[in-house]
């Protein structure tokens, strides 16, 4: 199924984090995310202008609210830097994976 046609699910402390050789068939269907240290996902943007980013930034957290799984923002006038991680089990899960192409898709 296509990532961003899935939901994301209530992560609970103790599952493990995926690894290494899952990750490799999620990163096949995202564009443009860099895998940070086999536990995070991270993309830089940039826009035009400080208004654009913010505009951005309020999609992704509205997408964020939605599916209760919500990306580290970092904000310099025209970037954005998103990093999704579950912080749960301090790893990645489907739902970073899902958020990662909900996102791209905005």
């Amino acid at each position: 199924m296509d990532l961003a046609q899935k939901k994301c699910v209530p992560c609970e402390g103790g599952a493990a984090p995926l690894t290494k050789k899952q990750i490799e068939p999620y990163r096949n269907q995202i564009t443009g995310w860099e895998l940070v240290d086999d536990a995070a996902l991270r993309k830089k943007f940039r826009f035009k202008n400080f208004r654009e980013a913010m505009a951005f930034v309020n999609k992704v957290a509205a997408l964020a609210e939605q599916e209760s799984h919500h990306p580290d923002i970092r904000i310099a006038w025209n970037k954005v830097t998103l990093e999704l991680s579950t912080h749960a089990i301090q790893g990645l899960s489907e739902n970073d994976f899902i958020m990662s192409a909900k996102i791209n898709m905005l």
